[in-house]
């Protein structure tokens, strides 16, 4: 691929949306110790869904952060994925720096606040989705605190 097809019409034109509700319900993590996510994990406060033990070979854990649609499961025979490899999973949060703070206070180590909106791009003036934190659970997923007060157009679905 150049760059040219990159621009062609086929691949600019939008298609119909689509009618049929989906929800992304859950994301899989890959993990080298089911134990130690399920600690760490536990300690971030998020709920606790589920230890679910089938087999010696397959083993389902799951959270879910507060408020949120979308929870994580982890365990064992759940992906071929290297452990550590899921990174850039935002966590939209109303306060980066009071999740900061909770996150701090729970012994995650959490980097500091960063703020770079990129240059000419048409946005909601202030931080928000441009403020953002990151860390990582013991096996180097990465996360990002993302903060979002307010919802660029678009952003709703309409019945």
């Amino acid at each position: 691929m150049n760059s040219s097809d990159a621009g062609s019409a086929t691949s600019t034109e939008l298609a119909d949306l689509s009618t049929i509700d989906m929800a992304l319900e859950v994301v899989q993590l890959p993990v080298a110790d089911v134990d130690r996510a399920k600690t760490f994990y536990r300690s971030l406060g998020w709920r606790f869904d589920i230890d679910l033990v089938v087999s010696d070979d397959l083993r389902s854990v799951q959270f879910t952060p507060p408020h949120s649609q979308c929870s994580i499961q982890f365990g064992k025979g759940r992906t071929t994925a290297e452990p550590g490899s899921a990174q850039g999973l935002i966590l939209v949060v109303s306060d980066v720096e009071a999740a900061r703070a909770d996150l701090i206070s729970r012994g995650v180590d959490v980097s500091e606040v960063q703020v770079q909106r990129p240059p000419g791009l048409e946005a909601p003036e202030g931080r928000s989705y441009f403020a953002q934190a990151s860390f990582s659970d013991p096996d180097g997923n990465g996360w990002v605190l993302q903060e979002v007060t307010t919802r660029l157009p678009g952003r709703a679905w309409e019945d």
